[in-house]
């Protein structure tokens, strides 16, 4: 089942690609067809810099529980976080 829903959003951090480390400027969310994970469906997140070009890319494919799982994780770890 391809939704074709994406939802891009502004990130703040670093990523490693083939290049070393880079700045990142933005994720894309969206469940469609892997390209290496053996599911029939993930969820994906590219972490992506658009100004160092294609290569500025961290790509994951998620199985839907894992997908689950990580959300609930960060928001535990973010809800128990205060600012520095």
């Amino acid at each position: 089942m391809c939704t074709y829903i994406t939802e891009t959003v502004a990130a703040s951090g670093s990523g490693k690609g083939p290049q070393g480390w880079f700045d990142l400027g933005g994720a894309s969310v969206y469940f469609d067809h892997p390209v290496h994970a053996r599911e029939d469906h993930t969820l994906n997140i590219d972490f992506i810099n658009p100004d160092l070009g294609p290569s500025a890319r961290v790509a994951v494919e998620l199985s839907r529980e894992s997908a689950t799982e990580l959300a609930h994780a960060i928001l535990r770890i973010v809800s128990q976080t205060v600012d520095v």
